[in-house]
């Protein structure tokens, strides 16, 4: 039972991690925008999580051995992963970090992460409202 409650909030938490982790990412892009041979590095977790979702399957509680198993369950959440870009730059120093590109990023992972939390404040709410009807 709990599962069903807090299963929407651990896929949050992850995306929340993931948005914090390529917060760093993008830093230390910018941060080496001018260090000769300096390869940026990405954070890949959206595609690990929709290939993950794809694979679930519709899943249904056993009552009795005699019964035939729908489905395999729930499955893990994945975890975000950082990847060095392997594009060779055009610049005489071997950089591929461009500054404008990573300053975008910057912004959209910045609306990404309050979006995140806005929707993981939500999810703890309706929790809070269910405990607090009980008494």
């Amino acid at each position: 039972m709990i599962d069903k409650i807090t299963g929407k909030t651990k896929v949050l938490e992850k995306a929340l991690d993931a948005a914090w982790l390529r917060n760093e990412v993008i830093s230390n892009n910018i941060a080496n925008v001018n260090t000769p041979g300096f390869k940026k590095s990405y954070v890949r977790f959206e595609e690990y999580l929709s290939d993950s979702i794809s694979e679930l399957q519709l899943s249904g509680i056993k009552k009795s051995d005699k019964f035939i198993p729908i489905g395999h369950g729930s499955q893990d959440i994945p975890e975000p992963s950082v990847e060095q870009e392997s594009f060779t730059s055009t610049k005489r120093d071997k950089n591929n970090v461009d500054i404008d590109v990573e300053m975008a990023e910057l912004a959209k992972n910045t609306i990404k992460y309050n979006a995140v939390i806005a929707q993981l404040t939500k999810e703890f709410s309706k929790i809070k409202l269910v405990l607090n009807s009980g008494r």
